[in-house]
């Protein structure tokens, strides 16, 4: 399934309002619990971990989450859940419109970054490797990266530029060269720009957090332009496993969980779970970990 939302055609909305409906569509069409009996778990919990189930249906009564008993495959709890986020966003960035004004786009199902303004000349690699086999072993396959959300900023036009004034005229030696510029983009239409990729994490398992970090690196190395965000959003609920997604700096801004007070207040509440809520301290205090209610704000710098 591919969504596409445009700004311009969305209602402004609170964000609080914002965020419980979130929540709620994410309650409704994603987690499911395991039993109707006393020891039931979401399915955002790991079977393997007491700590991760205990504090997945603490969390999921904080939420409000209903106990409903089917099953919702990963791959299905996957895509919604990155369907579902990128609505979310959309809708809280519209609310932020007077922040950051122009002409946006969110696109989920594996976008390839490779139809944006700074990474197209990775088309004419991709032809290449295609036709070479000894470059196709030297480079790989991995530079083509396909993020879970892409925010794309569309190029201005004459009109846009000279709204206020008359800054250029089309025949003048001025900013001939800037791809914002759609007038100066070879193809037509011009081509967007990447603004953020979102990498969504139902859940955080061994090698998940790593492919994250690869996808990042591949983004930094292979622009050719400004960097654009790239942040992760996930719900897993044992904060030791989001630290392997968020400590450290050089490739992801940061992690946003999807209800991360509720987390905190979860943590706090469980028994034995010292250890999870001081390193969720750490990440908090230290700027790496935030809820899903601060990326509008951070998408808007």
């Amino acid at each position: 399934m591919n969504t596409h939302s445009t700004i311009s055609g969305l209602k402004t909305k609170r964000l609080t309002f914002l965020r419980d409906e979130y929540h709620a569509k994410i309650g409704s069409q994603i987690v499911r619990f395991t039993s109707a009996g006393p020891y039931a778990y979401p399915n955002f919990a790991d079977s393997d971990s007491r700590s991760s189930i205990v504090i997945a249906k603490c969390l999921s009564k904080k939420l409000g989450f209903k106990r409903v008993v089917e099953n919702v495959d990963n791959q299905s709890a996957t895509s919604l859940f990155e369907i579902i986020t990128c609505s979310f966003v959309a809708d809280a960035f519209t609310s932020l419109r007077h922040l950051r004004p122009g002409n946006w786009e969110f696109l989920t199902a594996q976008t390839a970054i490779s139809n944006l303004v700074e990474y197209r000349h990775l088309n004419t690699l991709v032809s290449l490797v295609k036709t070479d086999p000894n470059l196709a072993a030297a480079l790989g396959h991995g530079y083509i990266v396909t993020p879970d959300i892409v925010i794309v900023r569309q190029p201005v036009t004459e009109d846009e530029i000279n709204h206020y004034e008359a800054l250029i005229e089309v025949d003048e030696p001025t900013a001939r060269l800037t791809q914002f510029r759609a007038s100066n983009q070879p193809e037509s239409p011009a081509r967007s720009f990447l603004h953020a990729s979102v990498s969504c994490k139902w859940t955080i398992r061994s090698d998940r957090s790593q492919n994250t970090r690869t996808e990042a690196l591949n983004l930094i190395r292979n622009r050719k332009g400004p960097l654009p965000h790239i942040v992760a959003v996930t719900a897993e609920p044992l904060p030791m496993r989001i630290a392997s997604l968020a400590l450290g700096t050089g490739d992801l801004d940061c992690v946003y969980h999807f209800a991360l007070p509720e987390l905190r207040a979860a943590c706090a509440t469980v028994a034995r779970s010292e250890d999870q809520l001081e390193i969720l301290d750490t990440m908090i205090q230290g700027n790496r970990l935030r809820d899903i209610s601060d990326l509008p704000f951070d998408l808007a710098v």
